[in-house]
């Protein structure tokens, strides 16, 4: 398999790896600059020219995996007889710089309820590197028309059209999900966020609406549901940036996003760079 279509199977299977591409080359070198391999945690796709040079590539790429690595790293190599090497012998003669790129795992949103704010946040979360699911119960939200303005989207979108029990959409959705309840109906959302509760792999559950909502539907949640404490703290309600004033659709839906921007920059923020290694 070449190394662009390793990068979807990966994305697929939501699983990291590292782009490793051979930067430059002075002299002999078994590929040509430009030449690029995909490393997974357990497989690798494509070849920078095999030998030591890949095999040091290799090796690096998975510790960069396992040790969580976010920023791009490299190293120099001298293709020489008289070079040290780990895999084999490699004398091409030439020197050859190569770059290491953590390839992650993208975040997963999904909106329960596309209606106003949930259409524009749509629109806004499609122009990132993630996966976007859209869940509603109405044929109109959902139609080809209303989902064009995602059609060059960035994002890979995934559209549910569940006429009933839209919670059961929750099951599919793959680990670490960051729910967004929105829907047209307060029943609605009540069982939505009570199955998310529920469901195993969810990570953070957002709810819009007014405090005044939430303390009636946490009230119902906690005599009814029976879920503790611990397990309400897990929503989070009202939605968005708090000082951003205004009930405006686009409005909301900005602070929405900003807010899921911000954490997600929180969490993957570059770990410490690590000075260019040289292999010789």
């Amino acid at each position: 398999m070449r190394w662009l279509r390793a990068l979807e199977q990966l994305r697929t299977n939501r699983e990291p790896g590292v782009l490793v591409t051979v930067a430059s080359v002075r002299g002999h070198a078994p590929r040509e600059a430009g030449a690029k391999m995909v490393v997974g945690r357990t497989r690798s796709w494509d070849t920078i020219g095999g030998g030591n040079l890949e095999g040091v590539a290799v090796a690096r790429a998975r510790e960069m995996l396992t040790e969580g690595r976010r920023s791009p790293e490299s190293f120099t190599s001298s293709l020489s007889d008289k070079a040290p090497f780990e895999h084999g012998m490699q004398c091409c003669g030439g020197e050859v710089n190569v770059l290491l790129e953590p390839v992650g795992v993208p975040p997963v949103v999904a909106i329960f309820g596309v209606g106003h704010v949930g259409h524009e946040l749509a629109r806004i979360l499609a122009r990132h590197d993630l996966d976007l699911h859209l869940v509603d119960t109405r044929p109109e939200a959902l139609t080809e028309e209303a989902l064009a303005p995602l059609a060059d989207a960035d994002a890979r979108v995934h559209v549910h059209r569940v006429p009933v029990l839209p919670e059961l959409v929750l099951g599919e959705l793959p680990a670490g999900a960051h729910v967004l309840v929105m829907t047209h109906d307060h029943a609605e959302d009540a069982a939505i966020v009570d199955a998310a509760l529920r469901t195993s792999g969810i990570g953070e559950i957002g709810l819009i609406g007014s405090r005044a909502k939430w303390a009636r539907l946490r009230h119902r949640l906690a005599t009814e549901g029976g879920f503790g404490d611990d397990d309400l703290a897990r929503v989070t309600t009202p939605i968005g940036l708090p000082g951003l004033v205004g009930k405006e659709p686009a409005t909301i839906a900005v602070g929405v996003a900003a807010d899921l921007l911000l954490r997600w920059s929180r969490d993957r923020a570059p770990s410490a760079p690590e000075e260019s290694r040289t292999s010789r």
